[in-house]
């Protein structure tokens, strides 16, 4: 997501570790993309060449789900418990509600780290907009003190005794 330059869009690249390309994007200003995966380096890139004046401020997530590793290590835990078959349900039933929770909350997480994603955009581009403004109300303030100093000097003239008059 693109929080803050000129058009808040940006061109995005996904190369396998083949090479191949995976996700282009041209010129967005947000996207959410799932790739399944293979073993190896994946390279991707955010790419702002089109826009060579600005600069972009972006902000991405990278979220692995489905990792091997953590299911070998949640089984662990098994070969401990000795005891009766009651003692291992009650575990299991431990287990379960314990990673239930466990993946609301990584997801709680993920949500609210996108929505402050989504609101540094939205101040970014508020700030933005009040100096547009306050710019703005300075020259018309300008334009206003200049305009009434016309009008005083012109109703000036206006009164003034253009004739000469002899002594």
């Amino acid at each position: 997501q693109v929080l803050d330059g000129a058009g808040l869009d940006v061109d995005f690249h996904l190369l396998s570790p083949k090479g191949e390309t995976l996700v282009f994007d041209e010129r967005k200003s947000d996207g959410v993309h799932t790739v399944e995966t293979e073993d190896g380096d994946y390279m991707f890139c955010f790419d702002n060449t089109f826009s060579t004046i600005s600069e972009k401020v972006i902000f991405f997530e990278l979220i692995l789900d489905n990792m091997e590793e953590d299911r070998e290590d949640q089984e662990d835990w098994k070969k401990y418990v000795t005891g009766t078959d009651l003692l291992d349900m009650k575990l299991e039933d431990i287990l379960e509600s314990i990673n239930s929770v466990k993946a609301r909350l990584s997801k709680s997480v993920q949500i609210q780290t996108l929505l402050r994603a989504f609101e540094a955009r939205d101040r970014n581009i508020q700030e933005s907009n009040f100096d547009r403004v306050n710019f703005w109300s300075m020259v018309n303030l300008g334009v206003m003190v200049v305009v009434s100093a016309v009008q005083v000097y012109m109703l000036k003239s206006l009164f003034e005794d253009k004739r000469k008059s002899r002594t």
